[in-house]
């Protein structure tokens, strides 16, 4: 059961000389490759915004967000968005690869990144404004160094790329919005979030994820009841019901196929779980999105 195909860079990079990075201005990116993003998609690779004129709604994997000036956006390869946007809007985006910045810098990655880091920290930083002119000029940089044909020029690019995140990542920590950041608890958070993404069709169960990382599974839950104020469980059924949203918004397939694809053999179990954990059916969710 296929859902929205996933965009590469490729799509986007017509002429360039790499197939791991991308820069525009936002106004010219819409109207050049409108076609691609005037629905809802994903991508297989990192994207950045920044908004600096105009207004709207982004919405991410069925969270929405508002868009004004100072807002930069960070999505994760895999997750769906669109939004609704003013026709006076403008910005800067770029998009890279994993291996783009992680090959450059061996002992980092960009997940270590907390915008990147783990899926429960908010994919968007607002900047005052006061911090948006600095700011800018980072995205201007890079979108005029892809322009140019200069020796260095895709190290250049990464620097100044991670140069933005390092000064993005200190508004990011100040902000009100508690995160997910990289430490001894918070890594085996990373652990349990990929093995969740791994196997979560397959079990759900936290003590099957507990025994996978050789845990007892109240010593996990107490990690994550800690950092996060959840349990393990918590955590999958999160996964679980995102995916069982996708599914219903994108996926051709019927609700029994659904439910059988995320691993529960009875459909109306299925429902009674997916209404306990959004107060609505996933029937009536779908006709919401119609």
């Amino acid at each position: 059961m296929s859902l929205l195909n996933i965009l590469n860079i490729q799509q986007f990079n017509n002429g360039q000389k790499t197939n791991d990075f991308y820069s525009n201005t936002f106004e010219k990116h819409i109207k050049t490759h409108h076609k691609n993003i005037s629905h809802p998609h994903k991508h297989d690779f990192y994207v950045v915004i920044i908004f600096t004129r105009g207004s709207g709604i982004h919405e991410i994997d069925f969270h929405s967000y508002d868009i004004k000036p100072g807002t930069v956006f960070l999505l994760k390869p895999g997750q769906i968005h669109n939004w609704e946007l003013s026709r006076d809007v403008k910005g800067f985006i770029f998009f890279h690869s994993k291996s783009f910045i992680d090959l450059n810098y061996t002992n980092n990655s960009v997940d270590n990144f907390p915008f990147f880091y783990s899926s429960q920290n908010p994919p968007n930083v607002c900047l005052k404004s006061t911090q948006l002119p600095a700011f800018l000029n980072y995205f201007k940089e890079i979108n005029q160094e892809q322009k140019q044909d200069y020796i260095f020029k895709y190290q250049r690019i990464i620097s100044l790329i991670n140069l933005l995140y390092i000064e993005l990542t200190r508004v990011y920590l100040t902000g009100s919005i508690p995160s997910v950041q990289p430490h001894i608890d918070s890594e085996r958070i990373k652990t349990l979030e990929l093995l969740i993404e791994k196997h979560y069709k397959k079990t759900k169960f936290a003590s099957d994820y507990a025994d996978m990382m050789h845990l007892s599974p109240k010593h996990l839950n107490r990690i994550i009841k800690k950092a996060l104020n959840k349990t393990t469980s918590d955590l999958v059924m999160e996964r679980v019901i995102l995916e069982a949203k996708r599914m219903l918004i994108y996926a051709k397939g019927s609700l029994t196929e659904i439910a059988h694809e995320l691993g529960y053999e009875d459909y109306a179990y299925f429902s009674r779980v997916f209404k306990e954990k959004t107060s609505i059916s996933p029937s009536q969710f779908a006709k919401n999105y119609q």
